[in-house]
């Protein structure tokens, strides 16, 4: 008769598959979302529940794929130049803005943010708002994943399609219907710069309504659009990251 293996032994066997489990899944669904557009979203899903939980009666959530095909190449420009300059040439990280965000808390200022749009991807994606350890461990731990998995434009495009723009407003798509009442193929480089300018805080600043603040931070993407070289400049970096991997 067979014996069988002690107790721990088999909890740790037990343990073993079920996270070899999870890392085969979670790295499955990461592959799906390279070719199958997303139909939500964690953060949808969140806002979604926060609104039924709180009652809000008028609440609707808004959101419409649309490929990258149909956007205004000023969009992603824009959301790049805002957001995450080097984000044609780093690997998901951008340890430069890491440590001077650590030198800014050190020195006592107030704590800003670091994270690429290849972080943020993967959080809108799979995630929820917050900045525990355990969140901000599985962030990095999806974004290793969709790195290796993605090219960049497809983060572009899944991000520019899960982005909230505005409260319960999730997508390029959506808010092109919702503020400009045209669709995201038509958008101006001035209307993709708003859009870009209330990121992070979509809640908070208003693409419709804009404060000094956005009219301000709109104006200084654009400029930063021409500097970086316009839309050539995503163009350009795809087609040399294409080649390399040749």
């Amino acid at each position: 008769m067979r014996q069988r293996r002690p107790l721990p032994a088999r909890l740790l066997r037990s343990l073993a598959i079920l996270v070899l489990s999870w890392f085969a899944l979670s790295w499955l669904v990461v592959l799906v979302f390279r070719f199958v557009p997303p139909w939500t979203s964690a953060v949808m899903m969140e806002r979604q529940l926060s609104a039924w939980i709180h009652g809000e009666k008028d609440f609707q959530l808004r959101h419409r794929w649309v490929p990258w095909s149909q956007v205004s190449p000023y969009v992603p420009m824009a959301m790049v130049a805002g957001e995450d300059q080097k984000f044609p040439f780093h690997h998901g990280f951008d340890f430069d803005s890491i440590q001077d965000a650590m030198d800014a808390a050190d020195e006592g200022k107030r704590l800003r943010g670091a994270s690429t749009i290849s972080q943020q991807t993967a959080k809108n994606l799979f995630l929820w708002n917050g900045r525990s350890f355990v969140r901000k461990g599985l962030e990095a731990y999806f974004t290793v994943l969709i790195e290796l998995t993605w090219p960049k434009q497809r983060i572009l495009e899944v991000y520019m399609n899960t982005a909230e723009l505005g409260d319960g407003i999730y997508g390029v798509g959506a808010a092109s219907d919702v503020f400009y009442r045209t669709s995201p193929s038509r958008l101006s480089a001035a209307q993709a710069a708003r859009l870009a300018a209330v990121l992070p805080s979509p809640r908070r600043f208003r693409v419709d309504r804009p404060s000094p603040y956005v009219l301000g931070r709109a104006n200084w993407i654009q400029q930063q659009m021409g500097q970086l070289g316009g839309p050539g400049y995503l163009q350009g970096n795809q087609e040399a990251q294409v080649h390399r991997q040749r």
